[in-house]
Formats: C-alpha cells, sequence, structure tokens
C-alpha cells in the first residue's frame, strides 16, 4: 500500500514506521528539523515491543508533492484536525481512505466536513510515546494498539485491507472493533480523566492514581464521560470502566498523557477535545460533568496562554 503519515509524532511516527518496516511505502509528511532528521538520518524508534532504525525516509512538508496514496493516517493533534484536512486534499484519490488516529470523537466528523463522508473512517490507537529528538521517538509504555472500522460498523473490504497492512507490521495490534463508535468512546474514556487529571494535579500516574483523593476524582471522571455516552446513544457498556482502571493502574507509575505534557510545557494542548469536548458534549445531552468541568475551567488559563489569546502579567 502507498500510504502517507500526515503528523510524524510520537503516534504516527511509531505507526507510520512500523509500516515501513514491515514493506509498505510510506510517506512522512513533517515539518522544520524533524523533516530534515528524517530525509536525512532516517528514524529511530525505541520500542517496547523491539527497538528499530530506518534509512532516510520518503519525506515532505508539501503534501501536493506526493500525489494521490492509498490511506492517509492523521496523526496530528486533535486541535489540528481542521487545517490537516485541507493541507491533504492533493493526496486524496476516489479511493483514498482516511484513518484519524486522535484523542476525542469528533476528528472523524472534523475530517468529514471538509474531504466529505466516503473517505473517513473511525479511529483510535493506545500508546504511550513521544519524540525524543527529531528523528527519534520513544515507546514509553502500553502496547501499541489501532483500531478503525467504517463509522456504520458495517463490514467493508477497504478497512481489512488496512487491517491485514498493520497485522504485517511488527509490534502492532490492530482490530476492527464490532461498533467503531463504542471503541472510540471507550478511548475517549479511558484518556479524557487520565490527561486532565495529570494535567492539573502536574503528576505523573503512579502518583494520582495512589492517592485516595484524586483516585476517587479520577474514577469519577470516568463515570461522566459514560453517561455522556449513554445520553448520546452511544452503546458503551459499563464495564469499560473497570477495564480503564486496571489498564491505567498497569501503565508504568511515571507515564504521562500528551496533553499534560504540552500543558506542562506551555505548548497549545488537546484540552478542547478532551475535557473540553466532555464539558461541551455533555451539556448538549443534558448530562452534569462538574470533575471535567472543573479541570477544564482551571486549565483554560494555561490553554490560552499558550495560544497567545492571554497574557499574563509580570510580578512588580
Amino acid at each position: 500500500m502507498r500510504i502517507a503519515v500526515f503528523g510524524t509524532g510520537g503516534v504516527g511516527g511509531y505507526f507510520g514506521g512500523r509500516l515501513a518496516q514491515a514493506g509498505e511505502e510510506v510517506v512522512f509528511i513533517a515539518r522544520g528539523a524533524h523533516l530534515q532528521a528524517l530525509q536525512n538520518r532516517g528514524l529511530r524508534v525505541d520500542s517496547l515491543q523491539g527497538d528499530f532504525k530506518l534509512p532516510p525516509l520518503q519525506a515532505t512538508d508539501d503534501p501536493g508533492q506526493v500525489g494521490v496514496v492509498d490511506m492517509v493516517l492523521v496523526g496530528v493533534k486533535a486541535w489540528q484536525v481542521a487545517e490537516a484536512a485541507e493541507a491533504m486534499r492533493p493526496l486524496m484519490g476516489s479511493e483514498t481512505v482516511v484513518v484519524p488516529l486522535q484523542n476525542g470523537v469528533e476528528a472523524p466528523a472534523q475530517l468529514a466536513a471538509v474531504l466529505g463522508e466516503r473517505p473517513v473512517l473511525g479511529g483510535f490507537c493506545r500508546i504511550v510515546s513521544f519524540m525524543v529528538e527529531p528523528g527519534y521517538i520513544r515507546q514509553a509504555g502500553g502496547d501499541a494498539y489501532i483500531a478503525f472500522g467504517e463509522l456504520d460498523s458495517r463490514p467493508s473490504q477497504r478497512a481489512e485491507r488496512l487491517r491485514r497492512a498493520f497485522a504485517r507490521a511488527a509490534g502492532v495490534k490492530v482490530e476492527i472493533p464490532a461498533d467503531i463508535q463504542a471503541a472510540m468512546w471507550g478511548k475517549f474514556l479511558s484518556i479524557c480523566a487520565w490527561s486532565g487529571l495529570g494535567a492539573v494535579t502536574r503528576a505523573p500516574a503512579g502518583v494520582w492514581r495512589s492517592l485516595p483523593e484524586t483516585r476517587q476524582m479520577w474514577q469519577q471522571g470516568l463515570r461522566e464521560v459514560w453517561a455522556v455516552a449513554q445520553a448520546r446513544q452511544i452503546a458503551l457498556a459499563e464495564a469499560v470502566i473497570d477495564q480503564t482502571i486496571a489498564y491505567v493502574d498497569a501503565l508504568p507509575p511515571a507515564a504521562t498523557a500528551s496533553m499534560q505534557r504540552d500543558i506542562m510545557s506551555g505548548r497549545p494542548s488537546e484540552l478542547e477535545a478532551q475535557s473540553g469536548a466532555v464539558v461541551r458534549l455533555g451539556r448538549q445531552a443534558g448530562v452534569e460533568t462538574p470533575v471535567h468541568a472543573f479541570i477544564y475551567h482551571s486549565l483554560l488559563p494555561l490553554e490560552l496562554q499558550a495560544r497567545g489569546q492571554v497574557q499574563f502579567p509580570k510580578e512588580a
């Protein structure tokens, strides 16, 4: 398959690198020093499933140079999806499939608003990974898992073709869930409370999950997302709450979420797509979300500062 990875950070770099390692033709859309490293030195990935190094890669910051591809793997941050959708138009052909991997549940609709509904699948992944430096990505925790499917969850040949491509890649677990909407909301439930609580406490998972006060706050946050899903007619089993607790409890104590790392570093984050989305979607469905409202409102000043929309006065 000819695959474009649009956004080659910790997520896109890992999965795109595994596909390239497996022999797929992968073109990486990147920029700056990371782009130069991919072009000149290749990609290094340290992984719990086995380290690997790829030689200099096909990489560009101009999608217009790439041409039509079979699949676009969207690895940008959630707040960059609409802009990325416009930029990826040159990659699109009549049979091109677009797979979003963003945290949150709104990326498919954002992509479809620009590209049309036909090419867009639902999708998400689970992996704790980040860029150490340009051209170097490290997987720090969790199995590398990716899931996708038609938004109406019907079986399709194109989804199965993608599944086979990922199944050939080492260090990747792949699945087409029976209900992609429920599966995406399950990931949403898992990441929102973790990201928000980690960001507002500035503590790694091993700390906030072990303190009774923050653990209770986390578990209430999980139940809020589940309640919003129920109100929106998403068939999300209540058992996903206990499964998420078990998953996060098994993470390395030092684990942090990408939104947390962005906020702690003063960078724009996925706050609106995670905590903000829980509050917004809950309000639309008539569901109270006090934990996520507290997290969202507490972090909003830092988010606006990172985006240059507010300035903090300096001390006299």
